[in-house]
């Protein structure tokens, strides 16, 4: 059996939050429809101009927090890391939109590439997030502690988040904005297929690293790896 390698938490943590800002911000890039848990805050950000979408991105995610809260009905310290940790991802995702992505070329052929590209990032910046052990963004706190909570299969209980998000956007679109901004045929794939596909990713790094946070002196309560692996 082949030896696995460790992976730090906090690295993962970063490289996470690194590959899904820039994914995110790509996707919007492409013009296709961002994908469903970004299109509530990028709808957001489309009615509520005054505000960035970076910036109704964490208010969105410390609303999901909210949620978890009430339907657990438990409080983690790690909550209010996540917090923070949402604040710093929302500033990175204005940093690419602004920075970034206006440098971007574009047409079909381009767009359909970073289309492509971000999902791919996206499913591999997930992973890594649920992987690592340490206080995770909001978005991914609410769907792996869900899992844990009620022992549901990881890609069913994203399928159901993610369709709910898909539907939350498509009635603001259609009674703010009179259409469906920000939503494509790479949102409905996304909501269809992003938990299926991360979980194959989650399979893979799986058989080749484990996880271990190295500022923590005994790890979390882990998720049931088996459930999110399937």
């Amino acid at each position: 059996m082949k030896e696995k390698k460790l992976f730090v938490g906090e690295l993962a943590l970063f490289m996470g939050l690194i590959i899904n800002s820039f994914a995110n911000t790509l996707m919007v890039k492409s013009g296709f429809g961002i994908s469903s848990i970004s299109s509530v805050p990028y709808t957001l950000s489309l009615v509520f101009d005054n505000i960035t979408y970076g910036s109704w991105n964490y208010i969105f995610q410390c609303v999901l927090i909210l949620i978890l809260v009430l339907i657990t009905k438990k409080f983690k310290v790690g909550y209010i890391v996540s917090f923070f940790l949402a604040i710093v991802f929302g500033n990175m995702i204005d940093f690419c939109n602004i920075f970034i992505m206006q440098k971007l070329p574009n047409n079909i052929i381009y767009n359909i590439i970073y289309f492509l590209i971000s999902f791919s990032m996206l499913s591999v910046g997930m992973s890594l997030l649920l992987k690592c052990k340490t206080p995770v963004l909001p978005i991914d706190t609410f769907t792996r502690d869900l899992t844990e909570e009620f022992n549901i299969n990881y890609k069913k209980v994203k399928t159901v988040f993610d369709l709910s998000c898909l539907a939350t956007t498509i009635v603001l679109s259609v009674v703010f904005l009179k259409g469906f901004e920000g939503i494509g045929i790479g949102t409905v794939i996304c909501a269809l297929i992003t938990g299926k596909v991360v979980s194959f990713v989650n399979s893979f790094v799986d058989e080749h690293f484990y996880f271990k946070p190295m500022l923590s002196k005994k790890s979390k309560k882990e998720i049931n790896e088996d459930n999110i692996a399937e």
